[in-house]
C-alpha cells in the first residue's frame, strides 16, 4: 500500500487487529470476532475494496462492479450508506460525520487502508512475487516453497457470500486467474526441483475449483506421477479426458496428452524428500559402518520400525541420515526427517503434537489447515501416509510415548528412530533394535582422515593414533577434533591428554572461535550472544528481533553476517540454527561477561555489500 496512506491502529496488531479474507468467503475478522458485514451487496462493495486494499477504487468501478451495466439512479446514494456502515463495522470507536482511518474518501473513489499482513490476497501476492523471483534466478526448491506456501492463503471459492453477477466482474475473475497461474508457477517449480509432494494437495484444490484447465490438470498428471501415485496420475487423467469430452465435446490438447504419455513411458522423476534432513555443517562423507548398514537394511526388510541405540556420539543419527540417502529408491514417495531432542541438555524434548506439525508441514499441510491437537494431526498424518511407500526418521527419541502418535501405519513406510534410550516399549510392540557401538579403530582413523585429509594423518600418525584413543574412537569427538583445521595434531592430541581424555575438544577450538567472535561488529557480537537464550532449535529475524530489541530489518542483517562468518547456519531461507558447541561458547560469554574487542567490518545497511544479495545454499 502507499507509505503515505494512515492506517489505525488496530493495523499494527494487538487485541483488536483487524484481517480481512476474500480468497473464500468474504470474511473480517476483528480482535479474533467475525464482524457481520450485512446484505450481500455492501459486502459485495467490502470484498471490491479488499482486493484493491491500499489504492483507490474509483465510483464508477463500484457502480460497474454492483449493478453491473445498468445501475439505478439511487446507486451513488446506496453506496454511500454502505460506506457509512461499514465504516462504522470497521471503526466502532469513530465519531459520527468522521471522516474515518481504515476506509478512506478519496477524490473519485474509495480506498481501504490496509497492511500485508492484514489481507489474505496482500499476503498470497506478496509470496507470489517471492516465489517468481526465485523461479527467475533458478532457485526452484525456493520457488516451490514460496508459491505453495501462497496458494495456502487460497481457502475456497474465490469470494464467496457476494451476489454471483458480482463475482463474475472482471476485477474478480482476473484474480481467480492470479491463482491459477500462482498455482501452474508452483507445480513447474516442484517438479522442476523434485518437491511434488510440496504442492500436491494445492493442485488438487485448484484443479477442483478449475475442473476443465486442462494445463493445470497436466500438471496434476504430472505431480501425481512424481509423487509415485502412477495409477493415480493415470485415473486423473481419464477424468479430465471425460470432462472434457461430456462438457465441451473436446478431446485433450497437446499439453494434457504430452503429460499422459510421459507417465504411460514413466518418464516422469520421482520426488526427493519433503521435510528431508540436511547433514550437519562441515561434516564429510559418511565412511565405513558398512556392516551396521547392511544389518540395518536386514532389519528394514522384518520390520516396519527400527531402533538404532547406542552411547552418545557413537554416531547414530549419522549411520541414520546416510543409511536413509543410500535406500531412497526404496521410498519414492520421500523421506521426513524430524529431531525430537530427546537428550539436548538444554532444551525440552519435541512434544509429539509439535513434532506431528513439522511433519504435516513437510507433508504440505499448511498453517491455516493444521488441525489442533495430538490426536487429530496423527490422524491426518495417518491418513496423509496410508498409500505411500515413506520413510520417515525420528532422530534422538526421548521415549516411546513421545515416539507413538509419529508411527505411520501404512505397510509401505518405514519408521527409522534414533535414541540414547532403550526403549523396550517400542521394541515389545515389534521394532527391531540395532545397537550401535563404537567404530573400530581402523574405521576411526578413516573418519578422522576423510574429514581433515590423508595427508595430515599421515604427517602425524603418532598424534592420530592419540586422538583417536583419547576420543574413545566416538565419530562426534572426532569431528570436533576434525572442526579445527589450522592447530598441529601433536597440539590436539596434547591437550587431549591434559584433559585426562575427556571428550571437551572445545579448548582446542577456543582460539578460533573466539577469534571469529572478536571479528564481528560489536551488534553483531551482541546479537551472538543474545541467540543462546533462545530455547528452540530454529531462529527466525523475529524471534532475533525480540531477543535484541533491534528493528527486523537490522537484525535480518546481523543474522546474515553470522552465517556469513560460519557462526550460525542457515538450513532452509529465513530460519537459522545454532551448533550445539557454539552456542556453548555463546552462553559462556554471555555467564562470564567477556569483554569483546571489535575488529571486523559491519554489515552494510543497503544489503548490497558482504552480506547483500548471499543466496543459501541448500545442497544436500
Amino acid at each position: 500500500m502507499r507509505a503515505d496512506t494512515p492506517v489505525p491502529a488496530d493495523a499494527a496488531g494487538g487485541s483488536e487487529a483487524t484481517r480481512f479474507e476474500v480468497l473464500g468467503p468474504v470474511r473480517v475478522w476483528r480482535g479474533g470476532r467475525e464482524l457481520d458485514l450485512g446484505f450481500p451487496q455492501q459486502r459485495a462493495l467490502l470484498a471490491l475494496l479488499v482486493v484493491h486494499a491500499g489504492r483507490t477504487v474509483p465510483t464508477g468501478e463500484v457502480l460497474d462492479a454492483l449493478w453491473a451495466d445498468r445501475p439505478p439512479a439511487s446507486a451513488p446514494n446506496v453506496v454511500r450508506r454502505y460506506v457509512a456502515a461499514l465504516r462504522r463495522l470497521l471503526e466502532p470507536g469513530l465519531p459520527p460525520r468522521a471522516p474515518g482511518l481504515r476506509l478512506q474518501r478519496r477524490t473519485g473513489g474509495y480506498l481501504l487502508a490496509a497492511e500485508t499482513d492484514e489481507v489474505d490476497l496482500l499476503r498470497f501476492r506478496e509470496l507470489t512475487r517471492q516465489g517468481r523471483r526465485a523461479a527467475a534466478t533458478g532457485r526452484a526448491g525456493t520457488a516451490a516453497r514460496q508459491l505453495t506456501r501462497a496458494l495456502g492463503e487460497w481457502r475456497g471459492p474465490l469470494v464467496m457470500g457476494i451476489p454471483e453477477t458480482v463475482r463474475a466482474h472482471v476485477q474478480f475473475t482476473a484474480v481467480q486467474r492470479e491463482l491459477l497461474d500462482t498455482a501452474r508457477l508452483a507445480a513447474d517449480a516442484a517438479l522442476l526441483s523434485g518437491h511434488a509432494e510440496q504442492v500436491l494437495p494445492a493442485l488438487r484444490h485448484a484443479t477442483a475449483h478449475e475442473p476443465l484447465d486442462e494445463p493445470l490438470n497436466a500438471r496434476l498428471v504430472l505431480a501425481l506421477a512424481a509423487c509415485g501415485h502412477q495409477a493415480e496420475a493415470l485415473r486423473a487423467y481419464e477424468d479430465i479426458r471425460r470432462r472434457l469430452l461430456t462438457d465441451l465435446s473436446l478431446t485433450p490438447g497437446p499439453e494434457l496428452t504430452a503429460a499422459h504419455t510421459r507417465v504411460l513411458r514413466q518418464e516422469v522423476r520421482g520426488a526427493r524428500a519433503a521435510g528431508e534432513a540436511r547433514p550437519v555443517s562441515g561434516q564429510g562423507r559418511f565412511v565405513g559402518r558398512e556392516a551396521e548398514s547392511d544389518r540395518l537394511s536386514d532389519l528394514a526388510r522384518a520390520s516396519g520400525v527400527v531402533l538404532v541405540g547406542g552411547m552418545p556420539g557413537v554416531g547414530k543419527s549419522a549411520l541414520a541420515l546416510s543409511w536413509a540417502r543410500r535406500e531412497a529408491p526404496r521410498f519414492p514417495d520421500g523421506r521426513l526427517y524430524v529431531n525430537l531432542r530427546g537428550s539436548e541438555p538444554r532444551r525440552p524434548a519435541l512434544e509429539s503434537v509439535d513434532a506431528l506439525r513439522e511433519l504435516l508441514t513437510a507433508l504440505g499441510v499448511s498453517a491455516r489447515r493444521m488441525p489442533e491437537g495430538t490426536a487429530a494431526r496423527a490422524g491426518l498424518y495417518r491418513t496423509l501416509l496410508a498409500e505411500r511407500r515413506t520413510l520417515v526418521v525420528l532422530d534422538d527419541a526421548l521415549g516411546t510415548e513421545q515416539l507413538r502418535p509419529l508411527l505411520p501405519a501404512a505397510p509401505g513406510c518405514l519408521t527409522l528412530v534414533t535414541s540414547r534410550n532403550a526403549l523396550p516399549g517400542l521394541v515389545a510392540a515389534g521394532a527391531r533394535p540395532l545397537r550401535l557401538e563404537p567404530p573400530s579403530a581402523e574405521e576411526a582413523h578413516a573418519i578422522l582422515a576423510d574429514r581433515i585429509g590423508p595427508a595430515r594423518t599421515a604427517a602425524e600418525p603418532k598424534a592420530v593414533d592419540e586422538i583417536v584413543a583419547l576420543c574413545g574412537r566416538l565419530p562426534l569427538a572426532l569431528a570436533v577434533v576434525a572442526a579445527h583445521p589450522h592447530v598441529p595434531l601433536a597440539d590436539v592430541a596434547a591437550e587431549l591428554r591434559a584433559a585426562h581424555g575427556g571428550l571437551d575438544a572445545l579448548s582446542a577450538l577456543r582460539p578460533d572461535l573466539l577469534a571469529s567472535y572478536h571479528r564481528l561488529p560489536s551488534d553483531s557480537a551482541h546479537l551472538f550472544r543474545q541467540l543462546s537464550r533462545h530455547p528452540g532449535p530454529h531462529i527466525t529475524p523475529t524471534t532475533a528481533a525480540a531477543l535484541t530489541g533491534l528493528p527486523a530489518r537490522r537484525t535480518r542483517l546481523l543474522l546474515g553476517h553470522l552465517a556469513e562468518s560460519h557462526l550460525l547456519a542457515e538450513p532452509a531461507p529465513g530460519r537459522y540454527t545454532l551448533h550445539d558447541l557454539l552456542r556453548a561458547l555463546a552462553t559462556e560469554l554471555t555467564e562470564t561477561g567477556e569483554r569483546h574487542t571489535e575488529t571486523g567490518e559491519r554489515p552494510t545497511e543497503t544489503g548490497e555489500g558482504r552480506t547483500g544479495n548471499r543466496q543459501p545454499n541448500h545442497s544436500l
